[in-house]
């Protein structure tokens, strides 16, 4: 069997795990899904073709970010306030919280943000090279037990799709309160070589930086005093700059 045969096989046996749906919806968050969601859905376009990210927003997005597993929105919801030239490209599987994101979508009439309520990984395939200005993959599941580990989206694979698709100098960003993923994070981050870890001191990944809003995750663990670790690294350059600039994929300097 061929290199190709292999990643093709890995990929049909691919799947997600954890929960789409908890208990039922509200009827108006039902609707959101129901009329604002295929509105604002990400269209992975068949095949292995690459997402077109001008049909996917009307435009051309000069500053792309990416949110993988938003759980109830409101870190993006905050970062899409603050930065409203950004086009966010979201990512969650519970629809839960897929429908807590489209009653911020409806109530400020947000036209920068295209939700995949499914797992990030197809969509990670399909980006354009070089087009993530920022990734922000925070709190994911632990998956605890020994046996699970091959669960967690920080994974080899997920890290590599990140740094073929994120622009020299973009961000990474990760946060997790479980002692054993934060060394699991830093090793398969390092260890792909595309990122420079950003922490000069303890306080750097202890505290979370001004433009880093709260999500709820994060405060029921710090609620209970679970600590919780806060990772920033940067995308290293590829080759040099003359050579980026081919057409046809995204603009390489803006992030």
């Amino acid at each position: 069997m061929t290199a190709d045969n292999v990643d093709a096989e890995a990929l049909r046996r691919e799947r997600f795990y954890g929960r789409r749906r908890g208990r039922r919806l509200r009827p108006k968050r039902q609707r959101l899904l129901d009329s604002l969601l295929p509105r604002v859905a990400i269209d992975l376009p068949g095949g292995d073709g690459p997402l077109d990210l001008r049909r996917a927003f009307g435009r051309e997005p000069d500053r792309l970010w990416l949110e993988i597993g938003f759980g109830g929105g409101e870190h993006l919801a905050l970062q899409a306030r603050m930065h409203p030239d950004v086009l966010w490209l979201a990512c969650e599987p519970y629809l839960d919280g897929v429908a807590k994101l489209l009653e911020f979508v409806a109530a400020t009439e947000a036209r920068n943000i295209r939700i995949l309520a499914d797992d990030a990984r197809p969509l990670i395939r399909r980006l354009p090279e070089a087009c993530l200005g920022r990734v922000f993959v925070l709190f994911p599941d632990p998956w605890p037990k020994a046996r699970h580990v091959r669960r967690r989206i920080v994974s080899p694979a997920t890290v590599a799709g990140l740094a073929r698709a994120m622009r020299d100098g973009a961000e990474l960003r990760l946060a997790t309160d479980h002692p054993d993923y934060l060394g699991w994070m830093l090793r398969h981050v390092r260890m792909d070589g595309s990122f420079e870890w950003l922490a000069r001191r303890p306080a750097d990944w202890r505290s979370r930086p001004d433009d880093w809003p709260e999500t709820r995750y994060e405060r029921k663990a710090l609620a209970k005093g679970i600590p919780c670790t806060y990772l920033r690294f940067r995308r290293v350059a590829r080759r040099p700059a003359a050579d980026r600039d081919a057409p046809g994929g995204c603009d390489k300097t803006l992030v």
